[in-house]
């Protein structure tokens, strides 16, 4: 296994002392999308700043975990600052791939108490709820639900959801209220059009689906691993809770999603919604500032609401990325200095405003912020509730097994819920004991 690096306080007093001795051009990774964009305009002020020059190496989301774990693990030299999943902590730290930034942090004054609580155990944590930071807080982000608040207003549309359910039709508080949202839509006709109720994440080859069911099983009792006693898996993963969030989802998909449905994603999803095609859409925050800008259901004509609560608890699926220093980089010195610059309140202001989603305290609680965007509330109501997939250095070997059962049960209508969860305990007991944790 690789050395654990951490950058000692002398090394960075002896980069301060240099200044930056010499213009570098650092390279910065990240996935292709929206949000990758929005830092490419608000680096320039630190290009500006530092006499640095900043690239950027963008990948699909599809093809981004492959390309950059790939990099990673090869110990390659194109990527000296990387805004990593969340996911990848454990295995980045443990196999020495990431800067541990313990010191430099204290010799900057950079106090991880100043970044939302759940984005520092996401996104730099490692181990998870220990002060070993191997990463800033750098995007969050929550999968939540946009909503066409035009159709949802229409008389004619109350009152004929009004009629079936006896209660007034608007964003939902529980995920049956959800899917009886969905299913009114399904097959509706809305202005000469065939609609349908919700586009929900159904993918089966990166991480989709599993990022999708997870926001029902969490609300209906699914947990980890028992509480008391790590990866103990049987009576948790495949609990009766467990199983009836996955009998949800099912339900959800194959009574209230449009035809064809089901391999889609974060971008299928967009364009379903942005199209017309449904009522709900479910997807990370990061989408929302291109609802709000979009001309067919932005302006007004979209809300926004958190992912509903189920019977057993009320959470949503973590996104987002923290920013670390690679280790094989050679420019280390200038990336912390990128890190230095990130982590200022008035650049996490002007991140938030670009669309960006600033992890820091003193953006999301001012008291502002919850209207400066009509998002704004539900970003922050989401953060509150959030959980994260398995950050082990395995989670590979863990997600694609989860895809492969609940693919196979929830689109492929194959077996039952309790099978395939319980075959996830073994697939997932079986990683554990390769890995030495059993």
């Amino acid at each position: 296994m690789t050395k654990k690096l951490t950058y000692s306080v002398a090394a960075i007093a002896l980069a301060a002392a240099s200044g930056a001795a010499h213009a570098e051009d650092l390279t910065l990774c990240w996935a292709a999308w929206d949000p990758a964009n929005a830092l490419v305009e608000l680096s320039k002020t630190f290009e500006q700043e530092s006499g640095h020059t900043m690239r950027f190496e963008f990948v699909p989301w599809p093809n981004f975990a492959d390309r950059m774990l790939n990099e990673l693990n090869s110990g390659g030299q194109l990527c000296d600052l990387m805004i990593g999943d969340s996911q990848w902590i454990g295995g980045a730290a443990e196999n020495g791939q990431y800067v541990k930034l313990n010191d430099f942090f204290a010799a900057e004054s950079i106090d991880m108490a100043d970044f939302i609580p759940a984005t520092v155990t996401g996104y730099a944590e490692w181990p998870k709820g220990t002060p070993n930071y191997w990463a800033l807080p750098a995007f969050g982000d929550v999968v939540g639900w946009t909503y066409r608040k035009d159709w949802f207003e229409r008389p004619e549309i109350q009152a004929d959801f009004k009629q079936k359910y006896g209660r007034a039709l608007g964003a939902p508080a529980t995920l049956e209220e959800l899917k009886d949202i969905a299913q009114f839509f399904q097959g509706r006709e809305i202005d000469g059009t065939t609609v349908y109720g919700a586009a929900i994440y159904t993918e089966r080859g990166s991480e989709g689906i599993t990022m999708g069911v997870m926001n029902a099983l969490y609300n209906y009792g699914f947990e980890y691993e028992n509480p008391e006693k790590s990866y103990d898996l049987p009576g948790f993963v495949n609990s009766a809770g467990a199983i009836a969030g996955l009998e949800f989802y099912k339900e959800l998909y194959d009574t209230a999603t449009p035809p064809g449905s089901s391999n889609w994603y974060m971008g299928e999803n967009i364009d379903a919604y942005k199209s017309g095609q449904v009522a709900l859409q479910m997807n990370f925050a990061f989408i929302w500032p291109g609802v709000e800008a979009d001309p067919n259901v932005g302006g007004g004509k979209s809300g926004y609401f958190p992912n509903p609560a189920g019977p057993a608890g009320h959470f949503a699926q973590l996104g987002g990325q923290g920013i670390s220093v690679v280790a094989a980089s050679k420019k280390q010195d200038a990336a912390l200095e990128y890190i230095k610059w990130f982590a200022q309140p008035e650049v996490q202001e002007q991140w938030w405003q670009s669309g960006g989603y600033s992890a820091l305290r003193a953006v999301v609680e001012d008291p502002g912020f919850a209207g400066s965007q009509p998002y704004a509330q539900t970003f922050l109501d989401s953060m509150a509730i959030v959980k994260d997939f398995w950050a082990e250095p395995a989670y590979a070997s863990l997600l694609l097994t989860m895809q492969d059962r609940v693919h196979n049960y929830v689109i492929a209508g194959n077996g039952t819920a309790q099978e395939a969860l319980d075959g996830l305990v073994e697939d997932w007991t079986e990683v554990f004991e390769d890995e030495g944790k059993l």
